[in-house]
C-alpha cells in the first residue's frame, strides 16, 4: 500500500520559485497497478520519486507497506528502499558491466553473500526471459532486453513494489506490448504494487487498474479502468480518453 497524504514540492526560490507538486493526495491499492498519466511538466516524474524520497517534498507524508519513509533518513531510508524497485525510461544500465554484474549491483551494495547473489540474480534473469544474456554488455543489447534488464535489477532486492518512470516510451510497439506483459506477470505471479507513469494513454488503459491524471501539479481525478476478457473499457470519462499520447515528458 502506498499512501500520499498533502504531498507539496517545489524548486527554485523567489520568483523563479515553481510549484511542481501542490498538496496531492493519492492512495495506491497493494497488490494493485495503477498508473499515472499527465502533459509534459505535470508532475507526474515527481511525484513518482517523491513514493520513494528519491525527492523530498516540502510537506506531507509518505507512507509505504505501512511505514512513514518522510520521517526517516540516512541508513533508515536506504534500508526502506530495498523493499521499492525502480526502472527508468533511459534503462540506466552501466556500459562496462555486463548483464549479471548490473543485475547484481543492488545486491552488492546491500552486502548479499556471493553465493546467494549468485542464485538470485540468476533467478530474475530467468524470470525476465534473459539467462542466456547474462554475459552480454548493454551495447550488445536491444532496447526491449536492456528493459528487461532494468527490470530484472529493480527485482533483485525482491521489492513489494516497483515504480515505472515512462517504462515503454523508448521502444517500439511490440517492445511496448512485450514489457507490459513482463509487468503484468510481475504483478501477477509475485503480488509486486506497480505504479507507472506514462505519458502515454495506451499504456495505462492496457495494464492499469486505476489511473490518476495529473495537471498543473495536481490529481485532477482518479478512475478505476473497467476489465473485460483482458481489455480496459475506455469510457472512464478523461478528458484524455482517445488519445494515444497526451504530451511528450
Amino acid at each position: 500500500m502506498i499512501s500520499l497524504q498533502e504531498v507539496s514540492k517545489s524548486f527554485g526560490s523567489g520568483s523563479g520559485r515553481y510549484q511542481a507538486i501542490d498538496a496531492v493526495s493519492l492512495h495506491i491499492e497493494e497488490g494493485s497497478i495503477h498508473g499515472i498519466i499527465g502533459t509534459s511538466g505535470a508532475g507526474k516524474s515527481t511525484l513518482l520519486r517523491i513514493m520513494n524520497v528519491l525527492e523530498r517534498p516540502d510537506s506531507g507524508r509518505v507512507v509505504v507497506n505501512g511505514q512513514e519513509l518522510t520521517s526517516l533518513g540516512g541508513r533508515e531510508l536506504r534500508e526502506a528502499r530495498r523493499s521499492i524497485g525502480m526502472i527508468f525510461q533511459l534503462f540506466q544500465l552501466v556500459s562496462n558491466r555486463t548483464v549479471w554484474g548490473n543485475v547484481s549491483m543492488p545486491l552488492e551494495l546491500a552486502k548479499v553473500p556471493k553465493t546467494e547473489r549468485a542464485n538470485r540474480v540468476q533467478e530474475v534473469l530467468r524470470f525476465v526471459g534473459l539467462e542466456d544474456k547474462a554475459k552480454s554488455y548493454p551495447a550488445q543489447l536491444s532496447g526491449g532486453q536492456k528493459q528487461r534488464v532494468a527490470i530484472a535489477r529493480a527485482l533483485a532486492n525482491s521489492p513489494t513494489v516497483l515504480l515505472c518512470d515512462e517504462p515503454t516510451s523508448s521502444l517500439d510497439p511490440q517492445t511496448t506490448a512485450d514489457i507490459l506483459e513482463v509487468l503484468r506477470h510481475i504483478n501477477r505471479t509475485l503480488g509486486v504494487t506497480i505504479v507507472i507513469v506514462s505519458h502515454e494513454m495506451d499504456v495505462v488503459n492496457d495494464i492499469c487498474d486505476q489511473v490518476s491524471v495529473m495537471e498543473n501539479g495536481r490529481l485532477s481525478r482518479t478512475y478505476r479502468n473497467q476489465l473485460s476478457d483482458g481489455e480496459i473499457s475506455r469510457g472512464s470519462g478523461s478528458s484524455m480518453d482517445g488519445a494515444g499520447k497526451v504530451g511528450d515528458g
